[in-house]
């Protein structure tokens, strides 16, 4: 038998089930994520974004603004004429992690609760960075603290303020192959053997790439359908149900570039199909006396 592979990173256990069939049937051990689903990302930009928002309440007027925001693939926009040149980002945010906003020449109506907003589309992952902005007329006040929450900015009314958002995590700056960065394993163990001595099930990439392991009858009759990465399902089927087939299963989904591990783990119990009752009608003949 082949070991289950020790050196993925440990996944988080997402879910127990209890799958009890019977001898002979077929077991469908699910297991899906639609995080986990494969699209070419031929733009190759990760589908992410960033972008700024304020909440203001200037002059008693309470508005949520959206200022600008910017795709890994294209050009920063700026939704107001009044903003244009006096606010932006770095043009190369998504390659060192900066997404700071720079605003030139501060007055008392950019006061208020800005947002910065990363949306990583394809993973699935939105963060959000929250900053509050005060304006001074005089130099002495000019300060930058924690108010509990988040960072609170001073600034001197006049002045260029930079509100700080950076993140270096590699999934907003960097980029990876999509095929090498999916896998999904199967992992089975024997009543009474423990986890790090499972033995391996199957191996799925997202390249289309497959691998079984095991005895050929054992690789025959457990399988996944092609369509796994297309529709995010990679549950485990088991034809022909046998009382050694009884164990814990684990289906493990590792998105390497989107940080994703999860492990879902099913015990399965086999038992004998339960024997039909045989029911035998009586039927009693009313015959006539005689006369």
């Amino acid at each position: 038998s082949v070991p289950a592979d020790a050196s993925n990173p440990e996944s988080v256990v997402v879910s127990v089930l209890n799958i009890t069939a019977t001898l002979g049937s077929q077991a469908v051990l699910p297991c899906k994520s639609y995080r986990m689903v494969w699209t070419q990302d031929r733009l190759n930009d990760r589908q992410r974004v960033v972008h700024w928002d304020v909440y203001s309440t200037y002059d008693g007027d309470n508005k949520m603004e959206r200022l600008c925001d910017m795709y890994s693939a294209g050009d920063q926009r700026v939704y107001s004429s009044y903003n244009e040149r006096r606010i932006f980002m770095p043009q190369n945010a998504f390659k060192d992690g900066n997404f700071s906003l720079v605003i030139k020449g501060v007055v008392e109506s950019d006061e208020g609760t800005y947002s910065c907003n990363l949306h990583h589309h394809y993973c699935h992952l939105y963060e959000t960075v929250k900053i509050q902005l005060a304006i001074t007329k005089k130099a002495e006040d000019a300060s930058e603290y924690w108010d509990g929450e988040k960072p609170v900015i001073v600034a001197l009314e006049g002045s260029t303020v930079t509100l700080p958002c950076v993140n270096h995590n590699h999934i907003w700056t960097e980029r990876h192959s999509e095929e090498e960065q999916q896998v999904v394993h199967w992992d089975r163990q024997p009543p009474g053997v423990p986890h790090d001595r499972a033995d391996r099930l199957i191996d799925l990439y997202a390249s289309g790439e497959r691998r079984s392991y095991g005895p050929l009858f054992i690789r025959q009759k457990m399988n996944i359908t092609d369509t796994a990465f297309a529709l995010g399902d990679f549950s485990l089927r088991i034809s022909q149900l046998e009382s050694a087939d009884e164990g814990t299963y684990s289906c493990h989904l590792h998105h390497h570039y989107c940080g994703l591990h999860e492990r879902r783990i099913y015990q399965v119990f086999v038992t004998e199909p339960v024997k039909e009752k045989k029911v035998v009608n009586l039927t009693t003949h009313h015959i006539a006396p005689a006369i």
